[in-house]
């Protein structure tokens, strides 16, 4: 089994922090309840604005799914609220999740060494 993980740096958009803090509550409280696959989805914010999301999946099939419900429910209201800076995938994930996060333009970074407990 290959998870597959990826790192998204934000900037919240001037004007978007009442709605940054709904946007988020209701795409966390979603994943959790409605995607056993999603390991980590956390979402990191610093005093300048700046906001990383976290995000790691059992597999490619999980985050397939997730990217589907993300699209269908919530991209109008994301895009609205953050300004994506940078897209940063970890590992090998496959082709499908290549293709799938394309649109991203993602930075692919392979594992060359470490460890997960």
């Amino acid at each position: 089994m290959t998870h597959v993980h990826w790192m998204v740096e934000l900037e919240i958009k001037p004007g978007q922090e009442k709605a940054l803090k709904t946007l988020v509550a209701e795409m966390v409280k979603d994943v959790q309840t409605n995607e056993s696959g999603a390991l980590d989805y956390e979402y990191h914010i610093s005093q300048e604005g700046k906001c990383h999301l976290f995000e790691r999946y059992v597999d490619g099939a999980a985050a397939i799914a997730h990217l589907n419900t993300f699209q269908r429910v919530f991209a109008a209201q994301f895009v609205e609220v953050f300004q994506p800076l940078r897209f940063v995938v970890y590992g090998s994930p496959g082709a499908e999740v290549r293709e799938a996060l394309a649109g991203f333009n993602p930075i692919y970074l392979q594992t060359v060494g470490g460890f997960r407990r």
